[in-house]
């Protein structure tokens, strides 16, 4: 028999008379009309080449390749039905599995606390795994399956990728509170250029900033450049090094490290930090689960604005 030629709704008629033994009861436990049984029965009939149900008295008897079949088709229909509960339903509560996650830049230290937090309490089955992946890798590992979500401004991840906003975020000027600046009412874009800096490496979204200063002619004595954020609170503390840094960063940064933050003197845009899933996890229960959380827990819908 060519599988090409066999309908899913064949297999299901069979079971179902396999358990009923009458044509009636089949079709009403399957929702449809007599005829539509008999003639699936008749199908199946001319691609097994064989009668399968024989009418009597105490109703439709299976003939012997029917009671050979029966199991298997059985098997195959509850492994089915497994696999489609499966992908309708994710239970937080008794799930046991493990989310890979890209959190870009400053996402360690704002993202993962709460988050965890609520991991644990909804979902004690659940890990949560952040990789390191590379930016210019993100894209193929999300594709492959390997990250499961990412997080941050990331405006290499379009076509196939879908996106959702958490929120929008200014930058400011950033130093520590006893920094010279500090006593200043005005910093002025003169005050800026004068200062040295330390910056983050431009291999993340955040370097469009810094390629915006670089158009508008703003010249900056850099003394360090970090590979990313986290270093940043520790060496504006110790240093007179300033740094320009998203805002929702230096408001974590202030109290532990002592920083102070501006308006930032130059005019810079607003960005945008957003979560990011690949098109095939699009309906998936498990993804879309924590896509609620993480949206619940940071979307400036919830958090009153950037």
């Amino acid at each position: 028999m060519n599988l090409n030629d066999l309908d899913l709704n064949l297999l299901r008629v069979f079971h179902q008379l396999m358990i009923e033994r009458r044509v009636s009861s089949a079709a009403e436990s399957l929702g449809v009309s007599q005829p539509a049984v008999s003639n699936a029965l008749k199908r199946l009939r001319s691609l097994l080449g064989d009668e399968l149900f024989l009418r009597t008295a105490q109703g439709m008897l299976p003939t012997p390749l029917a009671e050979q079949i029966a199991e298997p088709i059985a098997y195959a229909m509850d492994s089915i039905r497994a696999a489609m509960n499966q992908q309708v339903h994710f239970d937080p509560a008794s799930a046991q599995r493990e989310f890979v996650m890209s959190l870009i830049d400053l996402g360690d230290m704002f993202f993962l606390p709460p988050l965890l937090t609520q991991v644990c309490q909804q979902a004690p089955g659940v890990r949560i795994n952040v990789a390191r992946s590379l930016t210019s890798t993100l894209k193929d590992d999300m594709e492959a399956g390997r990250i499961d979500i990412a997080i941050g401004l990331l405006p290499q991840l379009q076509g196939s990728f879908f996106r959702q906003r958490l929120f929008r975020q200014s930058y400011v000027l950033a130093f520590r509170r006893e920094h010279p600046l500090a006593r200043q009412a005005t910093v002025t874009q003169a005050d800026f250029i004068g200062c040295e800096h330390v910056v983050v490496s431009p291999g993340t979204g955040h370097g469009e900033i810094d390629r915006l200063m670089e158009r508008k002619g703003i010249e900056r004595r850099i003394r360090a450049t970090v590979p990313h954020f986290n270093a940043i609170g520790s060496i504006l503390e110790a240093t007179d090094l300033v740094a320009t840094i998203p805002l929702r960063l230096a408001e974590m940064l202030r109290r532990p490290f002592g920083i102070s933050f501006v308006h930032h003197p130059v005019e810079l845009p607003e960005v945008s930090i957003d979560i990011f899933w690949n098109a095939r996890l699009h309906r998936d229960p498990a993804n879309q689960w924590l896509r609620r959380l993480i949206f619940r827990l940071f979307s400036d819908q919830q958090i009153g604005g950037a």
